[in-house]
């Protein structure tokens, strides 16, 4: 397990994370909808994750959603890189009933984002607009490029859901081991 801390005067966040785990996950980020995607992420991407955060709530949950996200992809740049003997590119299309979203990444040691996702509004006291904000500070963070792209659907927590989960198996598929990959780049460095 990897552990990172991270205290501001916003948010103070304790977290681990095991790339090679078993999917196990404990979560209390003080957001009830973020912990429930989480927790998706983590079953179905086979991370062990554990999530600590007390956050300023009160105003509203942006600092926390952003400051966890910024603590997970700090502790993927540590699990990750240098790059080596894993398959380096993942993707995943992900159905949850009426919804379909697709997600490509390459652990490519470059922050990129790219989000095609027409949601907004809210998913019970969720404000949709953080979903953009958790995965930029992510991909930010790892650094990795994402790719995140809505198919289809009408239920926001469907298609929320649905992006988590197609992440959770793109990252599964792209840090798959494999022997004959030294370091999967030509130019002999991630």
């Amino acid at each position: 397990m990897i552990h990172k801390s991270r205290v501001t005067k916003e948010t103070q966040i304790e977290a681990s994370l095991n790339l090679y785990g078993s999917g196990r996950s404990n979560i209390d980020t003080g957001v009830g909808f973020l912990d429930h995607m989480l927790e998706s992420f983590a079953k179905h991407s086979l991370i062990d994750l554990d999530i600590v955060c007390k956050g300023d709530t009160h105003i509203d949950d942006h600092h926390s959603v952003e400051d966890i996200a910024i603590v997970i992809g700090q502790l993927f740049k540590d699990a990750v890189y240098p790059a080596k003997g894993i398959e380096r590119f993942g993707n995943a299309t992900v159905v949850m009933d009426e919804a379909s979203v697709t997600c490509d990444i390459d652990l490519s040691n470059r922050a990129y984002l790219v989000f095609e996702m027409p949601i907004d509004g809210k998913v019970g006291n969720f404000d949709v607009e953080l979903v953009e904000e958790f995965f930029r500070a992510f991909a930010f963070n790892t650094p990795l490029t994402l790719h995140l792209v809505y198919n289809r659907g009408k239920n926001r927590h469907h298609i929320i859901e649905a992006s988590f989960k197609a992440l959770a198996l793109a990252i599964r598929r792209a840090t798959t081991l494999n022997s004959r990959i030294e370091i999967p780049s030509t130019k002999g460095v991630l």
